[in-house]
């Protein structure tokens, strides 16, 4: 390991106290690291598993300058943390991965435009900052297409299907009408994404390529391998290499895709610059979780090459979906996740279940 890398008991800070800071908090421990969790919700599942908890809002500089003496790195869960959050701490802690990303990946025109800049195909898009642009931008990229807000979407949310018929107006009014991309409809054969890691030093380390089915616009289950042939899994694993590799970045990343009819390609949807729910799978078919990649990259340590134990397949829990937890207790080869969460509500994610089907 580098002279940079943290030793064991060292306090990992993360922001964000939702299952994926649950389950960061989780690989760490394992690694003999401690955690120290800041969010502003007193009822954050994460704060059940870590020894040291900031309960505060994100802006609170007071409490951020505590937070950050306290921990030797800081990373985060979920790509709404504030960017000026995350450039705050990095002021005074490292941060990663680095707050430029963030700031990019949270605004879905600076992350087309930096994937289209790469040379990597996205489905066509036009920017759309205010009203009166959309009738152009719809003329350009044509119907069915999908408006999406430029910031804070996510599972579905702040996007309006324009299709032969639908008003465009309405369609803007209902994301808020706020500054917006529409984005041509993709009429895709089947959705994958790649969890990927990169070290310090540059070494980029890509679970396998997973399929993703979604209800609702929410991911229910994903399945490993991915239905591709091995040239198309190798093109989508290269395109998350190079967008880690151009951004530089420390710690896991996903890149949700859309692979086309016949020989028509791969498409980039979105990146996530974190951990990522289509690599839960990870926890329970993987030699080594995304969960503990991203603390090991975000340490210095030395990345593990995973090895998958056979053809798993995740399926989330979502809404009172939890209420039949027991009877995937009973199920061969079944591992249950609950997430800690009180409240159930339609649409939240509030645990997983992960087969493994031997090869």
């Amino acid at each position: 390991m580098s002279g940079t890398a943290l030793q064991p008991l060292a306090t990992i800070g993360i922001l964000g106290g939702g299952q994926l800071g649950r389950m960061l908090a989780l690989a760490a421990a394992r690694l003999g690291f401690k955690c120290h969790v800041f969010a502003p919700s007193p009822d954050s599942p994460a704060f059940d598993v870590v020894h040291r908890v900031s309960c505060a809002d994100y802006t609170d500089t007071e409490a951020l300058d505590r937070f950050a003496a306290d921990v030797d790195v800081v990373t985060y869960e979920f790509e709404n943390v504030p960017a000026e959050t995350a450039t705050f701490l990095a002021a005074r802690v490292p941060v990663l991965p680095d707050p430029q990303i963030l700031a990019t990946t949270q605004d879905r025109l600076a992350e087309k435009n930096f994937v289209a800049g790469l040379g990597i195909r996205t489905a066509p898009y036009a920017d759309v900052a205010q009203a009166d642009e959309l009738a152009a931008a719809i003329a350009r990229i044509g119907r069915p297409a999908i408006l999406k807000t430029r910031r804070y979407g996510y599972d579905g949310k702040g996007q309006a299907t324009i299709k032969n018929g639908t008003d465009p107006q309405a369609a803007w009014r209902s994301v808020g009408g706020q500054p917006c991309i529409l984005e041509a409809y993709v009429p895709f054969e089947r959705e994958v994404s790649v969890v990927a890691a990169r070290g310090h030093d540059g070494t980029v380390a890509c679970f396998d390529v997973t399929e993703n089915d979604h209800r609702d616009h929410i991911l229910k289950v994903s399945r490993v391998p991915a239905s591709l042939s091995a040239e198309a899994a190798q093109e989508a694993q290269r395109i998350a290499e190079a967008i880690a590799q151009k951004f530089a970045y420390v710690g896991v990343l996903a890149v949700e895709m859309f692979v086309l009819p016949g020989s028509g390609g791969i498409l980039v949807n979105e990146i996530a610059p974190r951990v990522h729910n289509s690599g839960h799978w990870t926890l329970d078919g993987a030699s080594v979780s995304q969960f503990e990649q991203h603390i090991r990259a975000v340490a210095g340590w030395p990345l593990a090459t995973p090895m998958r134990h056979g053809r798993v397949e995740m399926t989330n829990l979502i809404g009172d979906e939890v209420d039949d937890f027991a009877r995937w207790l009973t199920i061969p080869g079944a591992s249950v996740h609950l997430y800690g969460k009180a409240a159930v509500r339609p649409g939240r994610k509030m645990g997983h279940v992960t087969q493994v089907f031997p090869v």
